[in-house]
């Protein structure tokens, strides 16, 4: 079943300039497709609504403060189940326990900073296209 997904690239792989490897990486995953793809700054507004379920928790601001801290590269992916293959190419949060061949695996530092973002389900795939994307929804 074909399905679409965001990514978020963020501010820390395009300041240590790995857009390029991790686009790489999604082309090449036989049946995925970029769709969309914008450079962009969010505004707060733009990420308190992307991370509205995390209001209050500790890491909230910090993450408010990162993800502002310089421009992202937001995409649209299609293919066949890309949410849980986008998801395993990005490798768990923490890099640490990312395996070899991982995004996150091969390239992360810390758990704060960690790279990219792909949505967690087909649900909220849907609900951030149309934060970020809204003229493709």
């Amino acid at each position: 079943m074909t399905q679409r997904t965001l990514v978020l690239l963020k501010p820390d792989a395009v300041r240590r300039g790995l857009v390029g490897e991790i686009i790489g990486r999604i082309e090449r995953k036989a049946g995925w497709q970029i769709t969309a793809l914008e450079l962009r700054t969010l505004d707060r507004a733009t990420l308190e609504t992307h991370y509205g379920e995390h209001v209050g928790k500790p890491f909230y601001e910090p993450l408010i403060e990162f993800m502002s801290s310089g421009p992202v590269v937001a995409l649209v992916v299609e293919g066949e189940r890309v949410v849980e293959g986008l998801r395993t190419l990005a490798g768990p949060t923490d890099p640490i326990a990312a395996a070899p061949g991982s995004i996150r695996g091969d390239y992360g530092t810390i758990v704060r900073e960690n790279l990219i973002h792909a949505s967690d389900s087909e649900g909220s795939a849907e609900r951030e296209l149309k934060i970020f994307f809204p003229g493709l929804v």
